[in-house]
């Protein structure tokens, strides 16, 4: 049994919740912080947390090999702008960078996943406790998406898989089979509002796994604040892949969609 688990913290809630359920496993949470990304409250549902800049990959290992921990999970998204913005890397984080064949997602984070491991810290799947957090199949709202609407969720679906394929991102915007907006390095909140001021209103958003996605890390997720973008540009349907994609605050998520007349279906 593991008894000790890092966390390697980005932003939004993934990093407290998955730390919670940690701790009710009975394992001892060691987190990794990032300045101006991870949420300061995280300090209160973790047994220690080390906060750093981002790009400090050699202090991090030695944190969790101070620490005895040989486990570790990569919770939360990282600002990608950030990277030409807020990054301080360290000697080893350099070596790495320099190496990369590429510089999209799954390339910087399976050669991290590298690095760690080299140093006998294993990367485990960020769901290791919250399989629940996945989202299960079907139409998950009262209204279900309308015919128009399934026509353009099939379409984007194609395109989405396409897309990911490339690593370039997860998430497209779509209405009247034409493709609005792909997400790249901006992230979905964006992506989804780019897209629906084209759309007017009425736009579908389709979310689903990159094809040769590593699913330790980087797990396409949506919630409340998702509903809330699409709201703002009257978007009317979310399309996600079943037991793919992870679904955060899933009640107020879906209460909101309820509210609003948004179809939320897993497929």
């Amino acid at each position: 049994m593991i008894r000790k688990i890092g966390i390697i913290s980005g932003s939004g809630r993934f990093p407290l919740i998955f730390s919670e359920a940690a701790r009710r496993e009975g394992f001892e949470v060691i987190a990794i912080a990032h300045k101006g990304e991870t949420r300061p409250e995280l300090a209160e549902t973790v047994d220690k947390i080390f906060w750093l800049k981002l790009g400090q990959l050699g202090k991090i290992i030695d944190i969790f090999k101070q620490e005895g921990v040989r486990d570790v999970v990569m919770a939360g998204g990282i600002d990608k702008k950030n990277i030409y913005r807020k990054v301080w890397p360290d000697l080893k984080a350099i070596s790495v960078w320099s190496r990369l064949k590429n510089r999209l997602d799954d390339g910087i984070l399976r050669a991290l996943a590298g690095v760690l491991e080299e140093e006998g810290i294993m990367v485990r799947e960020s769901t290791l406790f919250l399989r629940s957090l996945l989202a299960p199949k079907g139409v998950l709202t009262r209204r279900k998406p309308t015919a128009e609407e399934m026509k353009d969720v099939e379409f984007g679906w194609k395109v989405a898989k396409e897309i990911g394929g490339l690593d370039i991102g997860q998430c497209i915007v779509v209405k009247d089979l034409v493709v609005l907006a792909v997400e790249a390095i901006e992230g979905t909140d964006e992506t989804i509002r780019r897209g629906g001021q084209l759309a007017n209103k009425g736009a579908v958003v389709v979310k689903v796994l990159k094809p040769r996605q590593d699913p330790r890390f980087d797990l396409p997720a949506v919630g409340l604040q998702t509903i809330r973008t699409m709201q703002e540009v009257k978007a009317s349907c979310l399309a996600v892949e079943s037991d793919k994609v992870l679904i955060f605050e899933k009640e107020e998520m879906l209460r909101e969609a309820d509210r609003s007349k948004i179809a939320v279906v897993a497929l």
